[in-house]
């Protein structure tokens, strides 16, 4: 097991708890081929041979650097916890995420961990390749 924790800005460890999002419940794990998301109560999951691609992003604007945030253009999800660099992974089939019951789902999803580099490398070392 793999186990990725996000990296909190000192703003938003004052502010993402007041929206029940804090770092010891914050985490991308990576366990027996599956991929697991926690940002507070918000959840992703999925198996790692549905990942597209894993690749590191940023510098995020403020504005959409923080919180549980849908991008209006594609549906991509965000966790995010600061705004200096994450991972962008990209999935063969969309995932659930937010708001399940109206069927949404994300094609990608942003997520701002602590070490982004040593997140793709294992994303690309233990997915299965497709042909």
């Amino acid at each position: 097991m793999e186990s990725f924790p996000f990296r909190f800005s000192r703003f938003a460890a004052r502010t993402l708890p007041l929206f029940g999002i804090r770092q010891r419940t914050s985490a991308v794990v990576i366990d027996n081929g599956e991929l697991l998301a926690r940002f507070g109560r918000v959840r992703v999951a999925t198996t790692l041979d549905n990942v597209l691609d894993a690749q590191v992003t940023g510098p995020y604007s403020w504005l959409k650097a923080l919180g549980v945030r849908v991008s209006m253009a594609d549906r991509g999800l965000t966790f995010g916890s600061n705004n200096q660099a994450g991972v962008c992974l990209r999935f063969h089939r969309p995932v659930e995420g937010v708001m399940k019951r109206f069927g949404l789902r994300h094609p990608g999803l942003t997520v701002t961990v602590a070490d982004p580099d040593a997140l793709v490398r294992c994303i690309e070392a233990l997915r299965p390749s497709r042909k």
